[in-house]
């Protein structure tokens, strides 16, 4: 493994990281993380973007410096030791450590895949049309693992009961987000569900959700920086007390602020292009699985031969 330019072996990282104090359990990062969340409105600007630098790059804190982290953030190297500081560690070092002990736990290292790409970047060899495509591909399949592994199962069945519920279902998302937004309306269509897609066009993004309201559900798709039109399209369903299913990667952000259900996928990224792949992945899953609870609800309020020939 290489960290900072440093070439360790897998095992004599393991060994460090265990010397480096007592190890954590897996879930320390998650209360890190949500006490992260609980306290982000009362924190000053700069924290704040510490906090979304730790969310979003959280799988790969342990192998980050502090000053990369600052430079990430746009803020001095100590205000992210304020930050350790501010959830009570003694500095940095102590909560990169609580990072390092989570991830000696999990068996399958998937942010390794980044730091591979990175290392990759960093060589000024020429490269392969097919290298580059490989390294997609291993970025695509680190975001699989990453959702695979944090997917919250009390969420996605909210998420499906919230859609299950509803009279009509919009759907948003712009520019990279709108292909995604595009096929789950596409896919949801093959429900009895009324389903809405707010392309935009013409800039008729209102115009288009305008008719939300009780009783509906928007599917709001937005990763920083966040689309002003999706913004618009969630504050307008709130507006008018409709619910909304919010998929980010972030719950430190104005999406997660007013959602009903928060979906959260972090992708994969490679030569600082980030994939597609893990939100498609979880709005087919999403699809099929209220297509099938949809289903439960006929068979199970149908009278017996109803649909006989």
């Amino acid at each position: 493994m290489e960290i900072n330019g440093i070439f360790i072996p897998f095992r004599a990282f393991i060994l460090q990281v265990s010397a480096e104090g007592p190890v954590a359990k897996h879930n320390e990062v998650d209360q890190l993380m949500q006490r992260i969340k609980d306290d982000f409105e009362s924190l000053p600007r700069q924290l704040q973007g510490v906090a979304r630098y730790l969310e979003q790059h959280r799988g790969s804190i342990m192998v980050r410096r502090v000053n990369e982290i600052a430079e990430g953030c746009a803020v001095h190297p100590s205000a992210v030791v304020r930050f350790a500081q501010r959830f009570g560690y003694s500095g940095f070092t102590q909560m990169q450590a609580v990072f390092r002990a989570a991830y000696t736990e999990r068996t399958a290292p998937s942010r390794s895949y980044e730091e591979r790409i990175r290392s990759v970047i960093a060589q000024s060899q020429p490269m392969p049309a097919a290298s580059i495509a490989a390294r997609f591909i291993d970025a695509s399949r680190a975001g699989l693992d990453e959702l695979s592994h944090g997917l919250d199962e009390k969420r996605f069945d909210k998420a499906v009961e919230l859609l299950a519920e509803a009279q009509n279902i919009y759907v948003v998302g712009v520019r990279r987000s709108f292909a995604i937004a595009s096929y789950i309306a596409y896919a949801l269509q093959h429900t009895p569900k009324r389903v809405h897609l707010v392309s935009g066009l013409g800039g008729m993004e209102q115009q288009q959700i305008r008719s939300i309201g009780k009783g509906d559900a928007l599917i709001a798709i937005s990763f920083p920086p966040y689309g002003k039109e999706t913004l618009t399209c969630v504050r307008m369903a709130v507006e008018r007390q409709a619910k909304v299913l919010a998929i980010t990667e972030s719950e430190l952000g104005p999406l997660a602020q007013r959602a009903t259900v928060l979906l959260k996928v972090a992708e994969g990224s490679a030569f600082a292009f980030r994939g597609l792949t893990s939100t498609m992945c979880l709005c087919q899953a999403l699809f099929v699985a209220l297509a099938y609870r949809l289903q439960l609800n006929v068979e199970e309020t149908s009278e017996p031969g109803e649909f006989d020939d």
